[in-house]
């Protein structure tokens, strides 16, 4: 049987090569994945799902790219259904979105700002509205300023941060 191609930071050759990743920034955080090159790896195509979330709903905070996508794509095969609130990102999150319904499941894409409590609320409301109740939640969405030490980070980007990461759940 052929083996599945190795997909992560090496090429399928007789030995594992580095693959350079070009220079790349977005101005705005946290970004889209449909402008990264290469494009993130959010799924692995050979893993199947056992039914272990069957008939579950989950919240998966940041779903739309990233490590989210690739948490919401597993709870799918899983046979969960999915609510992914993101902030701006509406093209990566309708990729994600046709690809956990690929897999027979729903998905509710909410653009909502999870830094104020009420958004927060609203995305708890708004599950148990359409799928009639909640059973995970993922907290995956955040934000972080990269500086070279921690000194640097200014007020306002220390209060963005705790606001964004730590206070509406």
């Amino acid at each position: 049987p052929q083996q599945p191609i190795p997909y992560v930071g090496s090429k399928p050759e007789c030995k594992e090569q580095p693959i350079a990743f070009p220079p790349q920034h977005q101005h705005c955080p946290p970004g889209l994945e449909s402008l990264m090159s290469p494009r993130p790896i959010s799924e692995d195509p050979a893993y199947r799902g056992s039914g272990k979330l069957d008939g579950n709903i989950a919240i998966v905070c940041g779903g739309d790219s990233g490590i989210g996508k690739a948490a919401a794509i597993a709870f799918a095969k899983e046979g969960a259904d999915l609510v992914i609130p993101y902030l701006y990102e509406t093209s990566d999150a309708e990729v994600t979105k046709q690809r956990i319904e690929s897999f027979g499941r729903r998905c509710l894409l909410m653009k909502i700002d999870l830094r104020y409590k009420k958004n927060c609320e609203a995305v708890v409301n708004e599950t148990i509205a359409c799928f009639g109740k909640l059973d995970v939640l993922v907290n995956n969405h955040g934000v972080q300023y990269v500086q070279r030490s921690i000194l640097d980070i200014t007020e306002e980007q220390l209060h963005h941060t705790y606001q964004t990461n730590i206070f509406p759940f």
